[in-house]
């Protein structure tokens, strides 16, 4: 019998922190699983009890790695209803105050024994190579695959001197994606593009969410009214995610939209500010903090508000859509993949957000059909992916690991270049100096006593 293929994903952050690659990333290892012909690994940062306390919500913490490992395991489990067969690893990380998000220290490929080294998945595959120092991804395994999650440009671009970082960002993450991906899969065209990727929304919702969407569509052929709730916003508290521009929205439309009631739902760094800009518009509009968009409180809202144009896949939306509600966001990249559902309304300017808007309090939401249900799903999610990866059908041999990590002996021009453009990479990554000029966390080249000591590391394992 043949062995079964290996895919390890590895991905920059994990449960309970409740962003889309501490998410997405879980649903695609367990579906990815679920039909048994493939082994799966899913590979996630472990943090120290300091770090614990700065990311997780509600003061949420693990002594150890197998406690934290049970607590995701029922968190998805209590969601999709299936056992899932898929093995968790963790490697050591580190949060970045000033970046807002997990890095990793030392060599994380070297979780994945080389003998199972066949396929590697990175979720958002600059943020994982800005600072590897260690074994090559294209050496280590025979197909690497990155999954383009977020539009750093667009962040960067609203800091101070935003042109000139979103400038030195684009060259950078274009030159560490082209050393360690073979193949680029982007979520949208909202990300940053990258030399033959290809465009491919491989993210579906919780299947929580499908449910609800299905008892709303039974109410609605019952003729019931499923829908008593105007319109919310959930999302991270941070003006970045759409709150900025649905506030100005607001302001700027206050006598057309004189009978909208909005509530907002979220927490993060600009809580304050956001309940301070809402305080002072003569509209309807409650914040609260965050919830679980699945939760009952929800399920009753007809229109789901979204303009934030920052986002690459906006996760809430499809859950929004799932659930059955209309949902008014902007014409942007991000949104494509939304259009082709009947509930989905995107706007050009603030007249036909109003317009919209208005039309949405109105009536009703369509009921969609099964097979748009499917798209939304994680079963279809899987299929995209797979069929992107090329991994529907049996996966090239050529791509064989080497023995070398840098400048093996290549026929191919561009390969020998690649190689030496890792190299260069490698040795610049090595230098304290140099990681530091370019935003790594200090001291983050092997982890220290505390983050061996947790993970069970030796010395000799981390080099």
């Amino acid at each position: 019998m043949d062995k079964k293929e290996h895919i390890a994903i590895f991905t920059t952050a994990s449960l309970p922190w409740l962003t889309g690659t501490a998410v997405n990333p879980l649903f695609r290892a367990a579906y990815l699983a679920k039909s048994g012909e493939r082994d799966v690994t899913l590979v996630i940062p472990w943090l120290s009890l300091k770090d614990q306390g700065l990311v997780y919500p509600n003061n949420i913490k693990f002594a150890s790695p197998s406690e934290h490992e049970k607590y995701i395991r029922q968190w998805l489990e209590e969601r999709v209803g299936f056992t899932c067969g898929f093995s968790i690893q963790f490697y050591p990380g580190k949060f970045s105050r000033d970046k807002r998000s997990i890095l990793a220290v030392g060599d994380i490929s070297e979780i994945i024994p080389d003998k199972v080294a066949d396929i590697a998945v990175l979720e958002e595959p600059e943020h994982l190579t800005w600072y590897h120092h260690g074994k090559r991804w294209k050496t280590k395994f025979r197909l690497v695959i990155g999954i383009i999650h977020t539009n750093y440009l667009e962040y960067v671009k609203r800091e101070k001197n935003g042109t000139m970082q979103a400038f030195l960002m684009k060259y950078l993450n274009n030159w560490v994606v082209g050393i360690y991906c073979h193949k680029v899969i982007r979520l949208s065209a909202a990300t940053q593009d990258y030399t033959g990727s290809i465009i491919c929304n491989v993210h579906g919702v919780n299947p929580k969410f499908l449910e609800i969407g299905k008892k709303k569509r039974e109410q609605q052929q019952k003729g019931e009214q499923a829908f008593t709730k105007g319109a919310y916003f959930i999302g991270k508290m941070i003006w970045s995610k759409g709150y900025k521009e649905l506030l100005q929205l607001l302001k700027d439309h206050q006598k057309e939209l004189s009978a909208l009631e909005v509530d907002l739902f979220g927490s993060g760094e600009d809580s304050n500010e956001v309940q301070k800009a809402a305080e002072k518009l003569e509209l309807a509009v409650s914040v609260h903090p965050a919830r679980d968009h699945a939760d009952a409180r929800f399920h009753d809202y007809k229109l789901f508000l979204n303009p934030s144009t920052t986002d690459v896949v906006c996760t809430t939306t499809a859950e929004a859509l799932a659930m059955g509600k209309i949902v008014v966001c902007a014409n942007h990249p991000s949104n494509d993949f939304f259009k082709q559902f009947p509930n989905c309304w995107t706007y050009d300017d603030d007249d036909e957000f109003v317009k919209l808007t208005l039309k949405a309090l109105a009536e009703q939401p369509a009921q969609p059909t099964d097979a748009q249900r499917h798209d939304l799903s994680w079963e279809a999610a899987t299929k995209r992916f797979l069929k992107a990866a090329d991994l529907d059908k049996p996966l090239d041999r050529k791509l064989l690991r080497t023995s070398s990590n840098f400048l093996a002996a290549s026929i191919n021009l561009q390969e020998k270049v690649d190689e030496a453009s890792a190299y260069v990479h490698h040795v610049a990554s090595g230098f304290e100096v140099s990681r530091r000029i370019f935003g790594a966390i200090p001291d983050s080249l092997q982890p220290d006593e505390e983050l061996r000591k947790e993970l069970g590391l030796t010395e000799a394992s981390t080099k």
